[in-house]
Formats: structure tokens, sequence, C-alpha cells
């Protein structure tokens, strides 16, 4: 499977309208009704289904008997149930290997405040890892016995790491960092830090190898070269985005090599796949912060693949981050839909959908899980463009879009034809309209997205869409412009026709929106814009399927 980017420009003024033909030919083939009891998910009442990816379900069970998840688009499983210690294969494997770090007894690495290298007792460490990989190899009756582990995925939970200059400078004043290391430079001090926590690193890597099959893809719990973090989602678009992507000093220092500064050392050399926790850490409803989600996950898949052709496979969660909360609500309906959509346009080759351990004593909806496998099952339809070679067509890097605040769109051309997947997270409801201008090379579309709706759709490159000439009306003329409480504009019409006039702005956010019926001839129109603030906008009129704009100001 080869996949490239495309970084194209968005804006387009001339285009036909999103037609109701192609709204048919992208309806989804299957309409999810939510389940409505609690904990259960009604895997069945979708139709059997597959994709080109690797999707790793660490999730429920509720009681499953037939493994089925791999039929509705997963491709392993991490939580087990039922009899499948005797039949699920091993290439059907994937675990999260915990508290990698964690469980070795009061060793420095594992305390939560000195997260050190120094002083750790390995064959203590390694006797630990020992009993941990036996009891993984335990849960199947083929790796019983003292055979090797046999799981087509591990994913290490480490988490045992300083980030930053400043929080390992502060480890100085801990009276159990070793004397030696204390007398450094905090330069030096910094330098051994990250070289030692790189060689500690590769550790559990190389132990968990000896004890594998050699076919074992190996991944770290949330550590890639660009994490997904608390910290990374309020820095996303502080930093530019030429610095997410040249700068070495931002890459998670186990990650680099120490001598060049580029990917590569001990720990990543062994890496299989990076496996970033792209978790959602501010509510949707409650917190503005809650509308970068997409934006987030698609910029932590989107700068690890700048770095790294390793395959990025997130770790996502169907629940808002916080780990201490044993009521932490589920996302929307939209963002389960989007998430398990959108990360393939940015290249993403899985996901790894993750909820444990699940509390089975609490009575909860699992709905998010529904619309997710339902985002899975309609992106299936169009699995033929991930197969082999495509192009990504990313208009803009994510981050761009949490600053803008705009619709996010991304594109899979494959031969002749285009996929796209279309969102607006920042649409304030779910009957707002949002105008989104696509391109592509010479193609060009224009499609209107209602509230949070998940847009997917496929349309033909060979198809002729821009519509600057041989239209049946002029340019829209504006008198004056700019304006203040009226827009008035005029234009020509060459017969009677039923037209919409859109007031939007730059965004494509629809202000206003008017239908009317023009005549042959002179047609000479006003909208209100009192209630408007002082801008520029866009002004959008549609007739039998054809689009003319004007832009205007608007002085207060």
């Amino acid at each position: 499977m080869v996949a490239s980017y495309l970084w194209t420009t968005s804006l387009v003024l001339f285009s036909v309208i999103f037609h109701s033909a192609y709204a048919q030919e992208c309806t989804p083939n299957f309409q999810c009704t939510p389940v409505k009891v609690t904990n259960v998910i009604e895997w069945e009442k979708f139709p059997s289904f597959s994709l080109p990816f690797t999707l790793i379900y660490e999730g429920p069970r509720f009681g499953d008997q037939k493994s089925l998840p791999l039929s509705r688009g997963f491709s392993h499983l991490a939580t087990f149930s039922g009899n499948e210690n005797t039949t699920l294969k091993p290439d059907k494997r994937a675990i999260t290997w915990y508290h990698v770090a964690t469980q070795a007894d009061n060793q420095p690495w594992a305390d939560r405040t000195l997260k050190s290298p120094w002083e750790n007792d390995l064959n203590l460490y390694k006797a630990t890892w020992e009993s941990q990989l036996r009891g993984l190899a335990d849960i199947f009756q083929d790796t019983q016995g003292g055979n090797p582990l046999a799981y087509s995925i591990v994913g290490l939970d480490i988490e045992r790491i300083f980030d930053t200059d400043r929080e390992i400078i502060a480890l100085k004043s801990q009276p159990r960092i070793p004397d030696a290391y204390r007398a450094l430079s905090n330069a030096k001090f910094v330098e051994r830090y990250k070289r030692d926590m790189q060689r500690l690193y590769a550790s559990p890597v190389e132990f968990l190898k000896s004890k594998s099959v050699p076919s074992v893809k190996i991944g770290s719990y949330s550590d890639a070269l660009i994490r997904g973090s608390f910290t990374n989602w309020l820095a996303m678009d502080v930093t530019t985005w030429k610095d997410w992507t040249t700068n070495s000093n931002l890459l998670l220092h186990v990650m680099k090599d120490s001598t060049s500064g580029q990917p590569g050392g001990a720990f990543y050399n062994q890496i299989n796949l990076l496996t970033p926790s792209c978790y959602y850490y501010y509510n949707y409803n409650t917190s503005p912060l809650g509308k970068d989600y997409l934006a987030y996950l698609l910029f932590v898949i989107e700068a690890n693949r700048v770095w790294s052709d390793k395959p990025v496979i997130p770790y996502v969660w169907l629940r808002y981050h916080d780990a201490f909360n044993p009521t932490v609500p589920f996302v929307p309906s939209f963002v389960a839909e989007a998430t398990a959509i959108f990360p393939f346009f940015s290249g993403a080759k899985g996901l790894w959908l993750w909820d444990a351990p699940v509390d089975t004593t609490r009575r909860e909806n699992y709905a998010a899980y529904e619309y997710f496998i339902g985002g899975l099952q309609r992106l299936s339809q169009f699995s033929a463009f991930f197969d082999g070679n495509y192009q990504l067509v990313v208009p803009t890097p994510a981050i761009e879009s949490s600053k803008t605040k705009t619709p996010i769109w991304r594109g899979v051309v494959k031969g002749a034809n285009i996929l796209i997947a279309a969102q607006n997270p920042y649409a304030t409801s779910d009957t707002q309209e949002t105008v989104v201008n696509l391109n592509y090379l010479n193609w060009q579309k224009t499609i209107t997205l209602k509230g949070r709706e998940v847009f997917l759709c496929a349309f033909d490159l060979n198809t002729i869409t821009s519509v600057e000439t041989k239209t049946p009306f002029t340019n829209i003329l504006i008198t004056p412009n700019p304006t203040r409480d009226k827009i008035r504009f005029r234009f020509e019409s060459a017969n009677a026709s039923f037209a919409v006039v859109y007031l939007t702005d730059l965004t494509g956010k629809i202000l206003v929106k008017e239908p009317f019926t023009t005549k042959q001839g002179t047609n000479e129109r006003e909208l209100d814009a009192q209630n408007l603030a002082a801008g520029t906008y866009l002004l959008r009129m549609e007739v039998a399927g054809n689009w003319v704009s004007e832009r205007l100001t608007l002085h207060r």
C-alpha cells in the first residue's frame, strides 16, 4: 500500500453545487439506529465488512461469543471473549503490555516523581517482564507451557519519561538521583538523562523480542516522535507547522539519534509502528477547545508522517480523557463517526480503539461505539481507494484549521476518481449550513455541509465542474460596495428560473439564505445586513446548477 501527500489550496469562487444525484450515490448503504439499552453493542445489526487497515479492538466484549469485531471492520482483537483462547489465530491477536516500567518494586524508573534511568535493577525488571509476558502468553492455549508469545502486534505501555529539559533539570534536586549526575552541568545532565533513558526504553523491547515469535510488530503507547498529549493539544497551533515539521528539538528525545538529532536510536530503530494516544481532552459541549478535536487528531498523524515512514496507528478513545473519573462521558456521535473515518485521509494505517479495563458494573449506553463502527462501515464502501497506490489530498495542515476554525476536508485520489471526507467541527448548530470549496488540480466542486455531519462521497475527476463561463446570468454587481445596512445587487438573467442567494463569511458559514425566482432581463434585489458585524463577506448565487460569487465589505 503506497500513499503520498498533495497539499493544495481550497479557495474556489466558481463551481457547481453538490447535486442531489451525488447525494444519493453517497448515501450510506446502511442506516444505523443506535442501541437503546445499556452495556450492549449490537454488532450483528451491521453487515459484514472489511477494510485494508490495521484496526485493533481493545474495547468491551459483553459476552460476544463469535469474535464479531473481526467481521465488522476490525483486523485484530486485544480483548478476548468466549473460546478465543483456542480459536483466535495469532495473526488476529494484539495486546497492550501494561506496567512495563511501573511494577518493579521501588525502582527509580517506576517512581512517578523521578522517572529516572539511573540505578535501576535490570535483573529485577527482567524478572517482572518475564512474569508479565508469561501471563499474556498463557491466555492462549497454543502458547502455554513456556512457548513464545504469539501476538501479531504488541503496544508497550511505558510512559515513564520527562519530555522537556526544564522537567529533567528539576530532577537535580531529588536526593535519589546519584551525586555523580547531580554534579553535572545542566546541559550535561540533560544530555545524559536523554541518552540513558533511551537505552532503558530499548531494554523491554529487546526482552519482548527474545520472548516472542519473530513476526511480532511493536509499538509504544503514546511514545511517538510527536506525541498525542494534553501539552501538544495546547501547543498545536501556537507552534508553527514549519517548526513541527523541521525543528527536531520538538521530537520526543527517546526517538532521536543522539548524534544527528534526527529520528533514530536504540528505541526508535526497534519500533515497527508509531502508536500515539490521540485522546480528546476537552468536552465538545462545554469547552471551546473541544471543537478542535478533529484538527488535533489529524495534526498528530500528519506531523508524525512528516518525520517517519513507520506506519502511524493511533490509540483512540470514545470517552473524554480523564483516567481518574469513573463517570467520564462518551464523545458525541459525530465525533465518534469522524474519528473512524478521517485518520486514513491524513495517512494513518490503522486505529487502536481502546477502552480498558471496562467496569462492567456500570450501566452505560454504548451508542458512541456504534457510530464509530458505522463510520468504518461507511468507509468500507470506498475501500478500493486505499488499495495499492493512491494520493492523499490535504488542502491545508490540520493546525491551520484549528487556528482559523474552518471546516476540514481531505481527499484520496485513485485513478480518475477522488474520495472526499469533510466536516465542520466548528458549526454552532445541527442546522447550520456551511459551503466548502473543494479542488484538486483542475477539478473543482462546491459542497454544502449541514451542522457537524460527516460528509463522505466519491467523484469523477473527469467531470467538468468549473462554470465560470456560459452561465445563464451575468456576474453580480453590488452597489455600493462597501455598504452598510443593505446589500443591494443587480444581475442579468437569460430567462426566468429558480435561484438561491447566500451570504457567507470567508469560512463558508452561511449567514443568510434566500430562495427566489429570477425574471428575464435585469434583476435587482437586496439583503438586510444591519445585524452583521463589519468585515468582508461573500455573496453567492446559484441558478440551475451554476454559481457566481462576489466579495463585499460591510462598514459600520
